[in-house]
């Protein structure tokens, strides 16, 4: 429901209580995503549950962040290479970019870069490998960054225990500080802000894999109509289709 343009929490709050509040109260556990307004529906309609924070939203985040340092580096290379070739002009010289030993101008490596950078190291190809290796030698502030990324979906890949990931995100947080990273200090501290929650996914490891892949059904069939006008003949049709 709360994607149906400008539909608010009150109403999904509105549409979620005509189900008897029984079946509500029986349901025990939540995965959503970080907004507010989700913490709030899941708390007036369900009652009784735990809440999970999706772990790949919390993953999500430092990609963007890595990301986000990556682009800052492109820009500048991209600046460099203006003012080399504005210099060329005046000197009536022919621009010539350095080629890196992949193959690679600057300004390629930083925009190619993008892809492996959201990968496991045990994933690259070859290809890939070489890039990487070139990447971080030039600038290790990348590394260090795809480092945390790597180390924090880590802690929720390979712990099991609760107090076990408590632990291994306050060290990850320590990690953070020494970093001296703005993007993934922001992270950090959103982490800290729902901890509660976020530290509940070790109990059963839930996901929001299903609701999301669920929810891009959603979306395509409301593609098909470009958009909805009546919402509850909208829900109608989805009752009839997938429930």
């Amino acid at each position: 429901m709360a994607i149906i343009a400008r539909t608010k929490a009150d109403q999904v709050i509105e549409h979620i209580s005509k189900i008897d509040y029984k079946k509500r109260f029986s349901v025990k556990e939540i995965t959503l995503d970080m907004p507010n307004s989700m913490k709030l529906i899941s708390k007036k309609c369900f009652p009784n549950t735990t809440r999970v924070i999706d772990r790949f939203h919390v993953q999500k985040l430092a990609s963007e962040a890595l990301q986000e340092i990556r682009i800052k580096y492109r820009w500048q290379a991209i600046d460099q290479e203006n003012e080399a070739i504005e210099k060329a002009r005046k000197n009536r010289k022919r621009f010539e970019p350095e080629v890196l030993n992949n193959g690679d101008t600057l300004k390629q490596l930083l925009a190619r870069s993008r892809y492996f950078l959201y990968k496991n190291k045990s994933k690259w190809s070859p290809n890939q490998l070489e890039r990487a290796n070139v990447l971080f030698e030039l600038y290790p502030d990348i590394q260090n960054a795809y480092n945390l990324t790597q180390d924090l979906r880590n802690i929720f890949e390979k712990t099991t225990d609760k107090i076990i990931g408590f632990a291994r995100l306050a060290k990850w947080h320590e990690k953070v500080n020494q970093s001296g990273f703005k993007s993934f200090n922001t992270i950090s501290r959103t982490i800290i802000n729902h901890y509660q929650t976020i530290l509940n996914y070790f109990d059963n490891r839930s996901t929001n894999a299903s609701a999301e892949a669920f929810n891009a059904k959603i979306k395509a069939f409301r593609t098909q109509f470009r958009g909805v006008r009546n919402i509850e003949f909208f829900l109608f049709r989805l009752t009839n289709i997938y429930a």
